[in-house]
């Protein structure tokens, strides 16, 4: 692109840029002369053409871009040579993107005179009366009126305005819109392009922009207001843009089309001589490809949200926040050390250093320090604009996030997430599977072998990955060690942070890794007493603001602090919280009780409690936080704690928590703990005042709060949906939820029977025997439970637990009726699973139609059945011997094996290829090609991580 610049001699000069390096610049917009009046570009760079009449507009746009501050500007005579055909057929086809880049586009109206009319008498007879008239007007104002009414001046600024409508203002509207320039094909795109837009009469004087004269175009031009302030215009129909040409003409037949192809965003090199006719069909298809390939992109974007949806266990960003707000906030003093620390330089700017291990005991800040991190990275990232931070945060006590797939699926969330072009390696099993793909047993397998296509991606750009508190990965942990260790090297442009606790097992598998970096706390004692220093003065302060210490005690406290701190950020955060509800006047005596030492603070506040009046309360309301499988609502609390029950008010819930000695926190009605080593203190060392009667006790208390408030409140259509066919993804929570307060307790109450470890109590296997508490409620709630796990988006957890049941049943070696409906349940829901997943209200419907004659669930259920149907199918009396129906292959098959642990199941087909099932629930996994003809045999290797086919 070439662009005009006057130099400080006031010549004329012209550059040439590339389109990712020009400069800002002006654009003029106008109707040609004269031919041989217009500057060519052969003038400019001739230094000739300066007399041309044409030449003015050049001067005028140049001078006019200098007072807006830009130095450059174009002028489509004069920068583009029209000798070159080549050229010349770019810039036509360049022209939309280039008014649409410039920072300022002047219209110049050589037709529009902002001057007033000449009033003289002689030239103007009509306009000499007027003005006697006018005159008369005046004196009669001055005389009488003005000294009547001198104090009401909005009266006379009224009269004004009236007075001022046939004057200059409305006579330019009526000239701009009689202007030939809106009559030009060229001059709609140089209208809409550009982002900003302003008008000039012949005199070089401004008459408005393309805001301010909105009313005035549109009555024109008809193009919408919305247009002309700045909507892009893609928003509006292809007929509707092609109405706003009607009026306009080109010197070319064919430039009619060609002035349009910016207007519909479509790439159309102009063919001059092949006829208005035909450059409009061509510009039609062009349109219709164009629609075409959006409607495909707005596909493609649409599933790649839905992918995104079902890949996103949790959103780190939003874990990220949790976690800060938990802490008190970011401070920066608390970890800027680390960005002069050497081992952290030498993995930043060393390009063979792919892996950063950040190690400390628990409370040293190891979480906020790679929070602060981050916020770095992505500062620096927003800058240079290339690079990606992904991150996930490990915690134990939350099912969510606490699994090795966990992390994958957080960090490839977040990745694809800012380069969505990598979608496709998601999307290349997910089309196939689904959101099972995520969640079921053989996830791991299929997430590695995605993130391994992501890492090799050629388009992957700079990317940093950061994952906090492996320590906290109760689940395969040494999985996600093995794959950090050996994939830290796989990519040029991937740097990793991982932090965790001193363990040797973790240091021993990182051990793999190359070119890895550590950095101890331990070793950088300085630097962290420094920052948690900097952060006990920052709290401290805080406190006496809040409390209104003295400077006495506000220096009492931050002495106590310092000196008992042992560089542990945590502690100082349980003290402060302390202290933040003790009263100035008992501040000193109290700061004495905290002992250093973060397991010594732990025993304090378990001795306080024990003290307290709410004592039990709080050590059963500690048990069972402790021994849930995800953080709780303070509804599901109310349900898994019977003391809390009669507690309906919110205020009264969260002083119980609060009265659970810091250990607790709450967030937005969900209660955590304040820290993973919180919950390893009363699960080690507090044990035997928070679990009396063991652990097992308080499971199976949970198992049957979960049980009894179930059995009180489920029932059919939860959620209200009437029509047996509404889909899950249809489906709008009602408010209030009535699931609220049920959700953990459908989904885990039989985790918890499970680990009240029922077959070894005589008392606790009663409710595994006919007539007991889970016979009963399979038998008049079970279909409910069906639904409402549908409903919470769970049913594959339903599977789990009906099978974990099952295998209860089994070990207890009674053939019962109970035990009958046990297995009865587990191949209702094998049958019936995608089903009543996909519509939960379809456990009323097509479960029970088509369940065998002498199910046990149809007939204890045939209430709930379908009602009017006269003809109904014929079904067997019993279960097939068939579990499952696999079903995907074109062709026959030929070998099927199933993997040593039997949770997979693999398939060789004569269609030439090899399919990967689910072994529970059936779901195609993998779908593997390459053979050029049938597939006959196929096996697992020893440890199932393998397959071969032949």
């Amino acid at each position: 692109m070439r662009l005009l610049k006057y130099g400080a001699n006031g010549e004329l000069s012209i550059a040439e840029f590339d389109e990712d390096t020009k400069p800002a610049y002006a654009i003029l917009s106008h109707r040609w002369g004269a031919e041989a009046g217009e500057v060519t570009f052969e003038d400019v760079v001739g230094n000739t053409g300066k007399n041309k009449p044409g030449y003015a507009k050049i001067r005028f746009c140049g001078e006019q871009a200098q007072r807006d501050g830009l130095q450059y500007f174009w002028v489509d005579t004069c920068c583009i040579n029209k000798a070159n055909k080549a050229e010349l057929s770019l810039a036509i086809q360049s022209m939309f993107r280039w008014y649409h880049h410039s920072a300022r586009c002047y219209v110049y109206l050589s037709d529009v005179s902002s001057r007033p009319l000449d009033t003289t008498p002689a030239c103007n007879p009509q306009a000499s009366e007027f003005q006697r008239t006018d005159q008369l007007t005046w004196i009669w104002i001055l005389l009488f009126i003005y000294p009547m009414f001198r104090w009401y001046h909005i009266m006379l600024q009224r009269f004004f305005v009236l007075l001022n409508v046939s004057g200059p203002q409305a006579y330019e509207s009526k000239q701009v819109q009689k202007s030939e320039w809106f009559t030009r094909g060229w001059t709609l795109q140089e209208l809409l392009a550009p982002s900003s837009v302003e008008f000039f009469s012949r005199e070089w004087e401004k008459l408005g922009d393309r805001v301010s004269l909105k009313s005035v175009i549109h009555e024109v031009t008809t193009i919408p207001h919305e247009v002309l302030e700045g909507a892009p215009i893609s928003q509006f129909s292809v007929d509707e843009r092609l109405r706003w040409r009607q009026t306009r003409d080109t010197k070319v037949e064919e430039d009619a089309a060609y002035s349009l192809s910016g207007i519909f965003n479509v790439d159309m090199a102009p063919v001059y001589g092949e006829g208005i006719k035909s450059a409009f069909q061509r510009l039609y298809e062009k349109i219709r490809q164009q629609e075409e390939y959006l409607r495909q992109q707005e596909e493609y974007l649409r599933k790649c949200e839905e992918c995104l949806l079902d890949l996103c266990g949790t959103d780190p960003r939003n874990d990220k926040k949790r976690i800060e707000d938990t802490k008190g906030g970011l401070l920066r003093d608390s970890y800027r050390w680390v960005l002069h620390n050497d081992s952290f330089r030498k993995w930043h700017d060393d390009l063979q250093s792919r892996l950063l291990w950040v190690k400390g005991d628990p409370g040293k800040g190891k979480t906020m320090l790679l929070c602060g991190i981050i916020d770095e990275l992505q500062a620096s990232s927003t800058i240079a604009k290339k690079n990606t931070v992904s991150y996930f945060f490990c915690q134990a006590t939350d099912a969510r996030i606490n699994s090795a797939t966990a992390v994958l699926r957080g960090l490839l969330y977040m990745l694809v997430k800012q380069q969505l072009w990598l979608a496709s390696h998601v999307r290349k099993k997910y089309d196939e599977v689904g959101k099972n793909m995520f969640e079921d047993a053989n996830a791991w397998i299929a997430l590695v072998d995605i993130f391994k296509d992501v890492l090799r991606d050629s388009s992957l750009t700079a990317t940093y990955l950061i994952v906090d508190a492996l320590d906290e990965c109760v689940t395969d942990l040494p999985k996600l060690l093995d794959f950090i260790a050996k994939q830290s090297s796989a990519s040029s442009c991937v740097k990793w942070i991982v932090s965790s606790r001193n363990w040797p097992e973790i240091e021993g598998r990182l051990e793999q890794a190359g070119h890895k970096v550590r950095l101890s706390l331990e070793l950088n004692a300085t630097s962290v007493s420094t920052a948690v220093q900097d952060f006990i003065d920052q709290r401290v302060s805080k406190l006496a603001q809040r409390n209104k210490y003295d400077e006495p005690t506000q220096r009492a406290v931050l002495e106590h602090l310092t000196s008992n701190a042992n560089d542990t950020f945590l502690w100082v955060a349980l003290v402060c919280q302390h202290l933040q509800s003790t009263a100035k006047r008992n501040v000193l005596r109290k700061l004495e009780l905290f002992p250093p030492g973060l397991d010594a603070l732990y025993e304090w506040m378990m001795q306080q409690i024990s003290k307290a009046d709410d004592a039990e309360l709080c050590k059963q309301v500690l048990a069972a936080v402790a021994l849930v499988y995800r953080p709780i609502t303070l509804k599901e609390l109310v349900i898994l704690v019977e003391p809390l029950e009669g507690m309906a008010d919110d205020l009264e819930l969260r002083e119980v928590i609060g009265l659970c000695g810091s250990f607790l926190t709450l967030r937005e009605q969900t209660v955590y703990f304040v820290h993973q080593s919180a919950k390893d203190f009363l699960l080690a060392k507090a044990a035997q005042d928070v679990f009396p009667a063991g652990r097992e006790t308080v499971h199976q208390a949970i198992f049957a709060r979960s049980l009894q408030i179930m059995s009180t409140t489920l029932r059919r259509d939860m959620y209200g949906l009437k029509a047996l066919g509404t889909p899950i993804d249809d489906v709008e929570m009602p408010e209030p939820d009535p699931l609220a307060a049920l959700r953990y307790s459908c989904v885990h109450w039989v985790e918890h029977l499970c680990d009240s470890n029922p077959t070894s109590s005589a008392t606790y296997a009663e409710c595994l025997r006919g007539g007991g508490v889970v016979d009963r409620f399979l038998q008049k709630k079970c279909l409910y439970w069906l639904e409402s796990l549908s409903l919470c988006k769970s049913m594959s957890k339903g599977v789990a637990s009906v099978s974990g049941l099952q295998m209860l049943v089994q070990e207890m070696g009674e053939a019962t009726l109970f035990a009958q409906l046990v297995y009865d349940v587990h191949r209702f829901v094998m049958y019936y699973k995608q089903a009543i997943e996909s519509g939960p209200l379809q456990a009323y419907g097509s479960a029970l139609l088509f369940s065998p004659k002498q199910s046990v669930m149809r007939k204890l259920f045939q209430h709930e059945g379908l009602e009017g149907i006269v003809l109904k199918p014929g079904m067997s009396d019993g279960w097939s011997a068939c579990l499952q129906t696999l079903e995907g292959h074109s062709g026959s098959v030929g070998s099927v094996a199933f993997s040593h642990d039997s949770t997979r199941l693999a398939s060789a087909s004569y269609d030439s290829t090899v399919k990967i099932w689910d072994a529970s629930s059936g779901a195609c996994l993998q779908t593997l090609e390459g053979h050029s003809g049938c597939v006959s045999s196929v096996a697992f290797s020893h440890d199932s991580t393998r397959l071969a086919s032949a």
